[in-house]
This record gives structure tokens, sequence and C-alpha cells, in this order.
């Protein structure tokens, strides 16, 4: 190994050790590389990018996030099928279109589609389009001794058929959009999740802001779907809000107690930014509200 290549790899190293002790980490979709996994295991034409958890060096500042990437599947290929008995996971699909078997079962999944996933149950996506098909895998432990049931069919919706929204504490110039949460929930789309609690986009208006906020118990991960801007992840000495120049394809995993929001650079006439963020409970944690 080079000498130039070695001080790249160790600051690399030093920077990422740096991030997760302010209480996050930060990925580049295009800079990571694939890395094997249980999707691709013998499966030509799929692979699988470790942003956060498993595959990744930094997987174990995680608590209760087991996994969060993304998968491709090659047009006329497929991944490999897979169950996990103590893990809950959700697909969301960034672009293209695919066919999902669960349980034995298929179903046509499209852009936008978000899907939960029991412990237990086998799944896997076959490619029969003529297009990649991309999708964001997140996977959350359950504790050892809670009993997670599979719901009784597949619990699977789309994005574009989940109405807009303005929450007050977050101000007008943003919105969102309420995928999942869990099963005790009545104001998301789908009620099935039981260690992830909430699933949204965030749709930012030219300007708009997400105002800086943390949550004590949760793991938080925002994913930028599309646009730039800054991010907000942690505080500096002086108690200060550190904003990060962000685009497309940056990701965030957020500790519990840190900082985090957006300030979208978007302008009048430019499609609204867009960000994908999923919240979880800490293991032994109540739920939000409980």
């Amino acid at each position: 190994m080079s000498l130039k290549r070695s001080v790249v790899l160790l600051m690399a190293a030093a920077m990422s050790l740096a991030a997760a002790d302010s209480g996050f980490l930060r990925r580049q979709v295009s800079e990571v590389q694939p890395r094997p996994d249980d999707l691709t295991a013998n499966a030509v034409g799929a692979s699988y990018k470790p942003l956060f958890g498993t595959g990744d060096a930094d997987a174990g500042h995680l608590k209760a996030v087991v996994r969060y990437g993304e998968l491709t599947v090659a047009p006329g290929r497929g991944s490999a099928l897979v169950s996990y008995p103590a893990e809950e996971q959700m697909y969301f699909v960034t672009e293209g279109s695919a066919t999902l078997v669960y349980a034995g079962e298929k179903a046509r999944l499209k852009k936008f589609d978000f899907l939960y996933l029991p412990p237990g149950v086998k799944h896997g996506i076959a490619n029969t389009s003529g297009a990649p098909v991309k999708v964001i895998v997140m996977g959350y432990q359950i504790p050892a001794g809670r009993v997670v049931e599979a719901p009784a069919k597949l619990m699977l919706a789309n994005a574009d058929d989940v109405a807009l929204q303005i929450l007050g504490s977050h101000g007008p110039t943003t919105q969102f959009k309420l995928l999942m949460g869990l099963t005790s929930s009545t104001r998301d789309k789908l009620s099935a999740a039981s260690v992830m609690n909430s699933l949204f986009l965030m749709d930012f208006a030219p300007g708009g802001t997400n105002i800086p906020h943390n949550h004590r118990n949760e793991e938080e991960i925002y994913l930028l779907l599309r646009g730039s801007g800054d991010m907000v992840a942690g505080r500096d000495a002086e108690g200060k809000d550190v904003r990060h120049a962000v685009t497309q394809g940056d990701a965030f995993f957020l500790k519990p107690g840190t900082q985090v929001g957006y300030y979208s650079h978007a302008k009048e006439g430019e499609a609204h930014d867009l960000i994908l963020a999923v919240r979880s409970n800490l293991p032994g944690a109540r739920p939000p509200g409980q």
C-alpha cells in the first residue's frame, strides 16, 4: 500500500471516529463501496452498500439499528432470500420497480413504495424490469424476550398516497409524510413496527427549514434523497448548532440527544428538497408519548 493511500485511510478513520464521538456518523451513498451481505450471498447482479450498522466499520456505535444500507438489483436478477428471527425490517424503494418475494408470495414494488418485514418471514427482491432497482434497507433489533407477531398480510404502501402535513413544532416551510410507525400509531399510513417508531419524508419548500432539535431516547437517520443544503448535526464547544453542507445521497446517523436539523438551499421554481428520515427507540426506552 502506498504512503499516500495509507495517509488517506488514516485520515478517513480519524474523521469517522471524531464524528462518532461527537454524536453522529456521516456517509455519502456514492462513495460507499458494496460489501458482501446476506442479501447478496450467491446472488449474481445484487449488491449492498452498508451505510450504517452491519457491514460498516462503525457498527458498534449503534444500539437499536442493526443495518441501514442501499440494495441494488440489476435487471433480470434477484437478491438472496433472507429472514431474521430477532430483527424487523423496513424497505423504501428509491429507484426502479421490482417484485417482492414475501413468505412465498409475490407483490409488485415501484418507486417510493415502503413496507414492513416482520421477524422470521423470508423475503427478497426479484428485478424483472429493464432498469436497476434501488432499495433502502432498514433493520432494527427486537429485544430479547419480546414476541413480534407477523401481520395477517403484507403491509405495503406508496409515499405518493400519503398526504403532506405541517407539524406545528417544525414550522410551515417543511411538510411531512408520516409513512410508518408503531403498531399503536394512529397517525401513520402503516401502523406496523415494534422498535422503529417513525419513518417519514420531509418535503422542503425553497429555503425551508427543519428546526434543529434532538431526541433523548431515540436513534435517528436522515438521508437526503433530493436537493442540497445545510444539515445540522451536533453542537460545538459553545453550544452552537454545527452545520454541514450536504448534497443528494448524504446520510447521517445521529445518536440519542444529538442536535439535528436542515436548511434547504433550493430557490423558487426548483424542485423541493426531500429527506427520508427514520427514528427508533433505544433498547429499554419507552416509546414517545408513553
